[in-house]
């Protein structure tokens, strides 16, 4: 339940009512963030095409681990579950996804992979404490400039969403909660720190 009086499924109409439905036919639900976001479609249209322009990019699964390390940070266990199960879903079994949410740097995954949500992490948590160093660290594991700044592009995007979240009081989806394993939802909803959003 949002702080604000959101859009309920059976009161939404033009932009909203469009939203809503295809939504329900994508997933069986208008998710939480989508009640809120309603009220303002143009915000929500602009933010889908930020996030389409970010993946396009830097391709899907940088996306979701840089996502999902900011997530973290901010401690959005609405992003945190919502992203950790696309990485199940997508990229990693269930074991690794919760292996990586207690700690990426020894869940197994790539160098790289770390780097980029150790870099993500620290974008969200505290961007200005960022230094030539943390930059270097990624230019040594291969990464391009362009690459680097996708990775920066895509943690700065979901601190605009995640605050958002928690400013307007939008809780996680029951829905995904009940597709996730009891393990995984458990580490999910911990690595987050906050049961609210």
């Amino acid at each position: 339940m949002a702080f604000i009086q959101t859009l309920p499924d059976d009161g939404a109409t033009g932009q909203a009512a469009d939203l809503y439905a295809e939504h329900v036919a994508a997933l069986g639900y208008v998710p939480n963030y989508l009640q809120l976001l309603a009220l303002r479609p143009n915000v929500y249209g602009a933010w889908r095409q930020l996030v389409k322009s970010i993946v396009a990019d830097m391709g899907l699964h940088r996306y979701e681990l840089a996502t999902f390390a900011a997530a973290r940070a901010l401690r959005s266990t609405y992003c945190a579950t919502e992203h950790g199960k696309v990485l199940r879903d997508r990229f990693y079994d269930a074991d690794t996804v919760r292996r990586i949410a207690m700690d990426h740097r020894s869940a197994g995954i790539e160098p790289a992979e770390s780097a980029i949500m150790d870099f993500a992490d620290k974008v969200a948590r505290d961007a200005a404490s960022i230094v030539p160093e943390d930059i270097e660290r990624l230019r040594v594991l291969d990464l391009t400039e362009l690459e680097i700044l996708d990775v920066a592009l895509a943690a700065a995007a979901r601190c605009f969403f995640s605050t958002l979240l928690h400013a307007m009081g939008v809780g996680p989806d029951a829905a995904t909660l009940l597709a996730l394993e009891a393990p995984l939802r458990e580490a999910l909803a911990g690595s987050a720190g906050s049961l609210t959003c």
